[in-house]
Formats: C-alpha cells, structure tokens, sequence
C-alpha cells in the first residue's frame, strides 16, 4: 500500500500544524518521510534524472523547514508540495537543457537480487522491464498522469489541479496509458475506474 494513503487529509494537517506552531522535528521527519518518495518520482517524470529529482525535493523541504511559521497558510499542504516540486522541476530543467550532455552516471543500472528462484526472477524482471518500456513510451502528459494516478495514488481531483487540466482528459490519458500497456503485454485492455 502506498504510504500517502496510510494518513488521511486530517493526519497530514496535524503534522502541518505541529510544525508550524511547535517546530516539532519528528512531525518534519514524518512529513519528509511520507511524501519524498512520490514527490521524487514526480520530479523525475519531468527532469528524467534521479539526482535532480532528489535535489529539487530537498530543496522544497527545505524551504518547508525555512517558512515553517508560514504553514499554517496553506490549506492543502500536499497539493502545495506537489506544485512546488512541479515548479522547481520545471526551472531546473529550462536550466540544464541549456547545457545538456549525456555522462556515464547518467546511466541507471540496476542489479536482481540474489534470490535462489533465479528463473522466476528472470521472468519477473523481464515484465517489469516491458511494463517499464510501455509507460516510458507513452507521450510525456499521459506518462506523468499515469505515474501520478497509479503509482501516486492521486485523486483525478488533484492531477488536474496539478496539471491545470480536465479530469475527463485524464480518464481519457489513463485509459490510452492502459491501452497501450495491456498491448505490450498481449492482455485484453480493461475499462479502468474513476476516481
């Protein structure tokens, strides 16, 4: 279960106030620790590199810590997050498109695990991989709505708030995602359900 769906709206508020009025350094870390995964991910969805994903939601945090006193003002704080990490994203990379070249710790490498089912692996990670494949190949708006619905679990609600976009161009990107998904995978394609 993704973690943003462990702690309701109210949950999320609480910490948000006990940061602002109190400074409370554990509420900070929870805050920190439950949404910096999806943000990064987020991040990388539009940067497509993993260290400027992961720089970007430091820094927001960061500023979160800086501004703390001035959280009492938002009233969605993991809306907020997420357009503040949208925003940055987008500035960074205006910036490195400028001085774009490809080096070797571009490169993502990841290795299986040293799990004795070694053939169950072998098939696990090529469907991972052609999974992987599919969403990358996706046009870029359907990819982030994708990502943001199904590994987020964002409401259709907040992605078109997000994206300043329908909710109906949204059921209309996820079901194309899945179309094209199911036709990787030689799966008859599924009417997927709105939120």
């Amino acid at each position: 279960m993704n973690k943003t769906n462990l702690l309701n709206n109210n949950s999320v508020y609480e910490l948000q106030q006990r940061i602002a009025e109190y400074e409370d350094a554990a509420a900070y870390k929870k805050l920190f620790f439950l949404f910096f995964q999806p943000l990064k991910s987020f991040s990388y969805s539009i940067t497509k590199s993993k260290e400027t994903a992961e720089e970007v939601v430091s820094d927001i945090y960061i500023e979160i810590w800086a501004r703390r006193k001035q959280l009492q003002e938002i009233e969605d704080l993991k809306m907020y997050l997420y357009i503040s990490v949208r925003n940055a994203s987008l500035r960074r990379l205006k910036q490195t498109q400028k001085t774009s070249v490809l080096s070797l710790d571009d490169l993502e490498v990841e290795f299986a695990s040293n799990d004795p089912d070694a053939e169950n692996n072998i098939i696990t990670n090529e469907l991972a991989e052609k999974i992987e494949r599919a969403i990358e190949s996706l046009p870029q708006q359907c990819k982030i709505i994708f990502k943001l619905a199904k590994q987020d679990k964002l409401k259709y609600k907040e992605i078109a708030q997000l994206l300043n976009i329908s909710v109906k161009t949204i059921d209309n990107q996820l079901s194309t995602a899945l179309k094209k998904i199911a036709s990787v995978l030689n799966l008859p394609a599924k009417k997927h359900a709105s939120k």
